[in-house]
């Protein structure tokens, strides 16, 4: 019987490619989530919406998912919140929260 892996199932270096450095954005590249969604079958994993968005769209919406959820890490985690070089705030900035 095969044993269940724990985590992402994929390498969460900066180095491996698989996500950004802070000062890019803080976020997953395509490669990540190409692995991720690899790694987990029936992932709809999907890359930040960063481009501008029709209000209203399924991206519009996703990003405020996004802020909402994000904005409840900002309260739960005050001292990254008051660091503007934190991964949550540049991965905030990258989604234009």
């Amino acid at each position: 019987m095969p044993t269940k892996r724990k985590g992402m199932g994929i390498k969460t270096s900066v180095k491996s490619g698989n996500f950004r450095k802070t000062k890019q954005g803080a976020g997953m590249t395509k490669k990540g989530v190409a692995a991720y969604r690899k790694a987990n079958p029936g992932s709809k994993l999907k890359t930040a919406v960063t481009g501008s968005v029709k209000k209203g769209s399924k991206d519009a919406k996703r990003r405020k998912s996004f802020c909402a959820r994000s904005a409840g890490q900002m309260k739960q985690f005050p001292k990254a919140a008051k660091d503007p070089n934190s991964r949550l705030r540049q991965a905030r900035k990258r989604w234009k929260c």
